[in-house]
């Protein structure tokens, strides 16, 4: 199991990887088994475990420490039944994953593998999430592998109770606070297995061989990194005339610094910044091949739109390894590679390599391919979807701030975001039956954007969703591209309702719906506020969070005032809902006074509108509200109005059940001879038959009040679930 983005690739991570064996690491390998199977220090003291295990890999990025937890979670798979979850803790640019989407997306992975959960409900905090989480691994056994741990206080809600379940965390760092670490810090490969892995990288010719000097001293100064070395190894490989003596020149010869002084040294103190104290601003060589002509000089750097204030620390020999391999490039597929900074959580295709650079995606396909030859990217367990290394994240982000126009860098990731859009608007209607409207609209997009059926579509949405996201959160960031930001939004919120339904993708939901939030503000969009306040609303009065509904409703009531005149009709709609959500949510918390005053307001609302549906449903509800307070006059006076408006709506079954409840009332109020007179005439309407008209309407299953995620019963149904029965119980309402 794998979340966090697709499952890497065997032997796709730095050091060899699963297919041809890790090369060296045999040491902390066998330390790692040894740490997993020794007893806890509360073990030793007879105090009963409080947490489960915890494993560190403590190393640079481009160390091969990715590589060494997946190969040590291969091999103690088997230990583990439960499965392998995986995540990744920090994005590309370096920030902080939320706990809240972790612990989502490692209950979803479980519960994909291993069967249905008791999840928490949509918009559930960091604390109720985790505690679902341990719950959910309380009596399982697995090894949860996370990846990029940026600081301890990402693992705290995470580790599972008990001891069934391992953690391997894979860090920077050390991670202190976490009790009972067991640390396994990472250097450079040994000479052997360096040479080994560049040879490995190098193709099938014998320059490694027979020129051992050259490759021992080639792999001492990339200073044993896998990540340099097969860089180094790519670049040999894909220049077979050059000797490994040559490449090693060329590599002493290159700055190891990058734009923003984003780069350290294995023997240099970084100060509280993360650069290396004396670090100074660089610039790529004028003469690489890899420089496009004309482009702008250094201090006019386009300035990528990110959450990260720094640039993060790059190792100087993976820097130079960088430069080896993206100054042999030709100047397209340099800037192709460049682009690559702005795929979306650092996972790239066809479709999205070729939106960023403006080429076909056949092409694009090609290339991205040709890239995991020269060790600039990862394949994943997704054909055709490829990954960014990690370590080569903050390189590409500094190159292209120094190298592209910032009109170009916001272009590309326009075109991103627009075949995104169609993308999931092709997805969403995969999952529609054939001949309805969205088919037809899909049908007219160009084949190679269009999905032959509802499998293949939810086949590329699934490993896609963490890019996807990472692209609505950077387009609302950005703050120029807030159009295609909704779109984007819209298309995805659409995709996840079609194939996972409605229960479902509440959470993806949720997440949208409050992404959107800042851009309605700041464009003045009132009514798509209003709409989304709405929803959210909803969301949180089923989740059982009613004071927060309020909130929310609150809000959706102000935002459609201030649409005013603009949305017409549509802002009075969701007035109208928001009055009545306010109305349900303090009825639900037994605040039936309240509850009644924001049904009254909602009821003016839509005698103003003329929907007579609408004022029987909320009569109804006052009647109801009246009726819980044991206040007869008034229940009486709403159920008769609500029995007129029925009866101009020609539902005779909507009628009777009106009647029933004015019966009904007037029991309570002790008037049992009308009670009776009523109650026959309630049985007359009752009848098959009686009903004039063809009901209308009200029985059309759904009266609603303006759209939005929530739809509004029928009044006869309404009158049959959700009135109060308090004449069945024996015992009269409390006044």
């Amino acid at each position: 199991m794998h979340t966090g983005g697709p499952a890497p690739s065997a032997g796709a991570v730095d050091g060899g990887g699963a297919a041809g064996g890790l090369l060296g690491r045999r040491r902390e390998l066998d330390r790692l088994r040894a740490d997993a199977e020794r007893a806890g220090l509360d073990a030793l003291s007879g105090s009963p475990p409080a947490r489960c295990r915890v494993l560190l890999i403590a190393g640079r990025p481009g160390s091969g420490r990715t590589a060494l937890a997946e190969e040590f979670a291969r091999q103690a798979a088997a230990d583990y039944p439960d499965g392998i979850l995986r995540a990744r803790l920090s994005d590309p640019d370096g920030t902080p994953v939320p706990t809240e989407r972790t612990a989502r997306d490692l209950l979803r992975a479980l519960a994909a593998a291993r069967g249905p959960l008791a999840a928490p409900p949509a918009g559930a905090g960091d604390v109720e999430l985790a505690e679902a989480l341990r719950a959910a691994l309380a009596d399982r056994r697995a090894l949860l592998l996370l990846d990029d741990v940026a600081a301890p206080e990402q693992l705290h809600g995470l580790l599972p109770d008990g001891r069934g379940c391992l953690v391997l965390a894979v860090s920077r760092g050390p991670l202190t606070g976490i009790p009972d670490v067991r640390p396994c810090t990472l250097e450079g490969l040994g000479t052997e297995a360096a040479v080994a892995l560049l040879e490995k990288r190098a193709g099938d010719t014998p320059r490694v061989t027979v020129d051992p000097r050259a490759a021992e001293s080639l792999a001492e100064a990339c200073g044993g990194r896998p990540a340099a070395l097969v860089l180094v190894g790519g670049w040999l490989a894909a220049h077979p005339t050059a000797s490994v003596a040559e490449a090693a020149r060329r590599f002493g010869a290159l700055p190891d610094d990058l734009p923003g002084g984003a780069a350290d040294d294995a023997h240099a103190p970084e100060d509280a910044s993360g650069r290396v104290p004396g670090g100074h601003f660089g610039s790529l060589p004028g003469g690489l091949p890899g420089a496009l002509p004309g482009g702008p000089p250094g201090p006019a750097r386009a300035a990528v739109p990110g959450p990260r204030a720094r640039p993060a620390a790059v190792a100087r020999p993976l820097v130079r390894a960088f430069h080896l391999v993206h100054g042999s490039l030709p100047p397209p597929a340099a800037r192709f590679l460049r682009l690559l900074a702005l795929a979306p959580a650092g996972l790239a295709d066809a479709h999205t390599a070729a939106a960023l650079t403006g080429c076909r995606a056949d092409e694009a396909a090609a290339i991205l391919e040709a890239f995991t030859g020269l060790g600039l990217l990862r394949t994943t367990a997704t054909p055709g979807l490829y990954a960014v290394p990690g370590c080569l994240a903050p390189v590409l982000t500094a190159v292209l701030e120094e190298r592209e126009r910032p009109q170009d860098v916001r272009l590309a990731r326009a075109r991103v975001l627009e075949r995104s859009a169609r993308l999931l608007r092709s997805c969403r209607a995969a999952a529609e039956p054939p001949g309805s409207p969205a088919r037809r609209a899909a049908a007219e997009l160009p084949r190679a954007l269009r999905f032959g059926n509802r499998a293949a579509a939810a086949a590329w949405l699934g490993p896609r969703l963490p890019g996807l996201r990472a692209a609505a959160r950077d387009a609302v960031a950005d703050g120029e591209l807030d159009t295609l930001a909704r779109r984007l939004a819209a298309g995805l919120a659409g995709a996840l309702i079609a194939h996972l339904g409605h229960e479902a993708a509440a959470p993806e939901l949720y997440r949208l719906h409050e992404l959107l939030l800042p851009v309605t503000e700041r464009r003045g969009l009132h009514g798509e506020r209003a709409a989304i306040l709405l929803d959210l609303g909803d969301l949180d009065a089923h989740a059982g969070r009613p004071h927060r509904a309020l909130t929310r409703y609150r809000g959706a009531l102000e935002a459609a005032r201030a649409d005013g005149g603009r949305g017409g009709d549509r802002s009075a709609a969701a007035a109208a809902r928001a009055l009545e959500s306010l109305g349900d949510t303090y009825a639900h918390l037994g605040d039936d006074r309240r509850a009644g005053d924001w049904y009254g307001r909602a009821l003016a609302l839509c005698q103003t509108r003329g929907e007579p549906a609408d004022e029987a449903r909320l009569h109804g509800l006052i009647g109801a509200a009246h009726l819980r307070e044991g206040r007869w006059e008034e229940a009486l006076r709403a159920w008769r109005a609500c029995a007129a408006a029925c009866r101009r709506l020609r539902d005779g079954e909507a009628y009777a059940r009106a009647l029933e409840e004015v019966a009904r009332v007037q029991e309570y109020a002790g008037r049992g001879e009308e009670a009776r007179r009523t109650r026959r005439r309630a049985l007359r309407w009752g009848r098959p038959g009686a009903a004039r008209g063809d009901g209308g309407a009200a029985r059309s299953g759904e009266t609603g009040t303006g759209g939005g995620a929530r739809s509004r019963p029928a009044v006869a149904r309404w009158m049959l679930e959700g009135t109060p029965r308090a004449a069945e119980s024996g015992s009269r309402p409390a006044k």
